[in-house]
């Protein structure tokens, strides 16, 4: 399962559903095999780490750390601004032509997938 997600590192979204829901952050990474992704200060749970010896003064301490876990890419829409606001939308795409030119000087007209907000309509 291959579709896009619509939704890229970096982007920053609200979660309308689950624990976290009303919470907005960035994404700070995605998992498309998976359909998460993992948003900045959202899904927070702890882990128990051991202690590894292994590296030696690089070896990991142990304990109780936290860290945000990912979460379906359907709990979260895209945030864009509007008139100072940032509003959640959803995302559609959009096939724009665009002249390239070769190497040798000459330039041919192609095809680029851009994302767009369907609240407003404009390219993210």
């Amino acid at each position: 399962m291959s579709h896009d997600l619509g939704i890229k590192k970096g982007d920053l979204v609200r979660v309308v559903a689950g624990r976290d829901k009303g919470a907005e952050g960035k994404v700070i990474g995605v998992r498309r095999e998976q359909r998460r992704v993992v948003v900045e200060g959202v899904n927070r749970v702890k882990r128990h780490t051991r202690i590894d010896q292994q590296g030696g003064r690089s070896g990991t301490s142990g304990g109780i750390i936290t860290q945000e876990a990912p979460i379906h890419v359907s709990n979260v829409m895209l945030l864009v601004e509007v008139d100072g606001d940032k509003v959640p939308t959803r995302v559609g795409y959009r096939r724009d032509e665009v002249s390239k030119a070769r190497p040798d000087g000459t330039t041919y007209s192609a095809h680029r997938s851009v994302r767009v907000a369907k609240r407003t309509g404009e390219e993210i």
